[in-house]
């Protein structure tokens, strides 16, 4: 570790998990990454150390894709739609990345492309025909996330087919007990299909190695790598049979994409060469942070991502490596910080069900300084821990009555009997040199808990400071003292403005805004960014420096009546959510249709491929009407269709369009117009 005395600055990569872009994080999601990792980002640029932190949005996911075709909206639309929702609610969170980005971009494309051939050199990738699971419904292959069903493990019942959430365990679609298509529910069944390998039993030992000698990873994260590893590593496919994501840039992969976890673990790398080139135009940065053997690489994460972080990840960095000169070798991890699960009142997240807070939402309901100390304050470290109200509303209070109230008392005093100045000092006595001695060690006491990135510790130690400066209030009792001897009461003030000056910048990392309010009463014409950790000392305010009017810092909160607010935001979120827009409305382009021609679609009983004149242009539908219609029926009718749907293959047939129809139960009515109009009329 680097002592806090050190001069030599030292690089640091700081990631947090990149979020999937179909719906906006919650809570949990948000101090499992994104807010521990900025907690530390902080911290380090308080130190003086270089710095570049930077996550973006997980575009490419199946969870992406499944939700798009339930929306039936284009996967990149609503990728971009979400990651600037989510980019702009990291900003209203205070998240000080130096690059935000998405993994749906030319330099994270083009990088991983480059890579995986490089991989492919090294001989750590093997092609095998495989059974895959495909719905017929669908006209899709299924892979990861597509399939849902029961763990072989662990029986757990809503599994997914890339891993299961409840035993942690790597999954296969195939291993799936009962398995089911995420998108329609229907039982999918086998086909043969040719993918591309990581040879991760080849870089089995060297993993064990990495993962053993590296001491800094927390034990659950150790002994769940090791585990695996023990239980033998099997060669993970790295290509699926998806439309959305990365081409795959292997021959003879066509219609091949790049797995989501073999490519946006990249994005850390990629991240970090598009700040270089992009954002500081300094494209030698990125060799000078990713090839530097001293730089540190931490990533924060939630538990579920555990394995990919410390075996796919490096893995692929060990298989890149190989062949490469000294300079020219990608960092391994230096640690993988994982967090526990955050509950909700004890239960788990849930969306769906209206469980849970969600990060937009929160903003809403009380200032963000409550909310990032919060999570932080009970940051699932160790274990699962769960968000209460009760404990909100107690961690509002202890802001208010131990941190708010010994600053705001010693500054009142200050402003108040001292006309603003910060008094002198003159004779210590003992329960001054000990309270001096905590404001000089403070900064190396916290400091040393964040280096071993234990956040809910190091603030809670900072809160315990704050109730110490209370007691040394309260055993000196200055109010008293005052009235006999105005130089010894302010003595105790002077001691008590250099410990609101070490609260101030202890805090910076985990509530700026407070952080800077503290500062902005102080007088210091300096803002958070421009101090450091080491400005922390008995004699940081000069006797004689005038301080502003304070404030109250915090108030306290109805916790009854943020209860009923989010339930009301729940009931609005829903109704808007069931609404369309007049604007959303008028971007349907329907317009009538002239069948001309219907055939049967072989080996599908259900449909019909109908050939359709729309004035300006002939196109072909694929329609479910067989169980409905004869051929004779539907050939000459003028019909409805929605005509700027994203085309979509059914049983190897593209249907540029959906046909409109009425249906109640087993009653299916295709939309005739009432008037001749002809092809090409737009419905409005």
């Amino acid at each position: 570790m680097i002592k806090l005395g050190n001069k030599k600055r030292s690089k640091w990569i700081i990631t947090s998990a990149w979020p999937y872009v179909n719906a906006i994080p919650h809570l949990g999601n948000l101090i499992g990454s994104t807010l521990s990792a900025d907690v530390f980002a902080r911290f380090l640029r308080m130190k003086g150390e270089e710095v570049v932190f930077v996550s973006g949005s997980d575009s490419h996911g199946t969870p992406v894709l499944v939700e798009a075709k339930k929306l039936k909206v284009p996967a990149e639309e609503l990728a971009f739609k979400y990651h600037n929702i989510i980019k702009e609610l990291h900003e209203k969170w205070q998240i000080s990345f130096d690059n935000y980005t998405i993994t749906h971009n030319p330099t994270h494309i083009e990088f991983v492309q480059k890579m995986y051939l490089d991989i492919q050199k090294n001989g750590y990738i093997i092609e095998k025909e495989i059974e895959s699971l495909y719905c017929e419904n669908d006209d899709l292959f299924l892979p990861d996330r597509f399939v849902e069903g029961i763990c072989p493990h662990c029986n757990f019942e809503d599994a997914r087919g890339d891993q299961c959430d409840n035993c942690q365990k790597l999954l296969t679609p195939i291993e799936l007990i009962k398995s089911r298509c995420a998108v329609c529910g229907n039982a999918p069944v086998i086909k043969k299909t040719k993918h591309w390998y990581l040879d991760l039993p080849k870089l089995q030992d060297r993993l064990k190695k990495l993962i053993e000698q590296n001491e800094i990873i927390p034990a659950n994260a150790r002994q769940m790598c090791l585990n695996s590893i023990a239980e033998g590593l099997p060669e993970r496919s790295i290509t699926r049979d998806l439309e959305w994501g990365i081409p795959a840039p292997f021959k003879g992969a066509n219609d091949k994409t790049i797995y989501v976890w073999f490519e946006a673990v990249l994005g850390y790398v990629t991240a970090v060469k598009e700040w270089a080139e992009k954002i500081i135009n300094e494209p030698d940065k990125f060799n000078y942070f990713w090839k530097d053997p001293s730089t540190r690489t931490v990533y924060f994460i939630g538990k579920d991502n555990i394995i990919f972080h410390l075996i796919v990840f490096p893995g692929l960095i060990m298989a890149y490596n190989d062949n490469k000169e000294e300079g020219e070798k990608l960092v391994l991890p230096y640690n993988v910080s994982s967090t526990e699960w955050l509950m909700y009142e004890n239960v788990k997240f849930s969306k769906s069900r209206g469980i849970g807070i969600w990060i937009d939402d929160a903003l809403k309901l009380a200032p963000l300084d409550y909310w990032r100390f919060n999570l932080i304050y009970n940051r699932p470290e160790k274990s699962d821990t769960s968000f209460l109200w009760s404990e909100f509303d107690n961690t509002v209070k202890m802001l208010n009555d131990v941190m708010g109230n010994f600053i705001h008392r010693s500054l009142t005093f200050i402003y108040r009997q001292f006309n603003s100045s910060i008094p002198k000092r003159i004779d210590l006595d003992e329960i001054d040199k000990e309270f001096l001695l905590k404001i000089n060690t403070i900064s190396e006491k916290i400091g040393n808990l964040l280096e071993k990135f234990e956040l809910r510790r190091a603030l809670r130690e900072i809160v315990n400071f704050g109730r110490e400066g209370n007691v040394y209030l309260n055993d000196k009792a200055p109010w008293h003292l005052i009235k006999k001897n105005k130089e010894a009461a302010g003595q105790v003030f002077n001691l008590c403005a250099q410990a609101v000056y070490a609260l101030a910048i202890l805090l910076g990392p985990f509530i700026p805004n407070t952080s800077n309010k503290i500062l902005e009463y102080l007088n210091i014409n300096k803002t958070l960014e421009q101090l450091t950790w080491n400005s922390i000392k008995a004699d940081s305010l000069k006797e004689g420096h005038k301080i502003k009017v304070p404030k109250p810092l915090f108030q306290k909160l109805d916790v009854e009546e943020l209860i009923i607010k989010l339930k009301n935001l729940r009931e609005k979120r829903k109704g808007e959510k069931d609404l369309v827009s007049y604007d959303e409305f008028k971007k349907l382009d329907i317009r009538v249709a002239l069948i001309e021609d219907v055939e049967k679609v072989p080996k599908a009983d259900k449909l019909y491929k109908l050939s359709i004149d729309l004035g300006t242009e002939k196109r072909t539908l694929v329609a479910g009407l067989a169980e409905y219609y004869n051929v004779d029926d539907l050939k000459g009718k003028k019909i409805v269709v929605l005509t700027n749907l994203e085309p979509r293959k059914l049983k190897g047939i593209l249907s540029k369009g959906m046909l409109l129809a009425a249906v109640e139960g087993d009653n299916v009515s295709i939309l005739i117009p009432d008037k001749d109009l002809p092809p090409g009329a737009r419905i409005e």
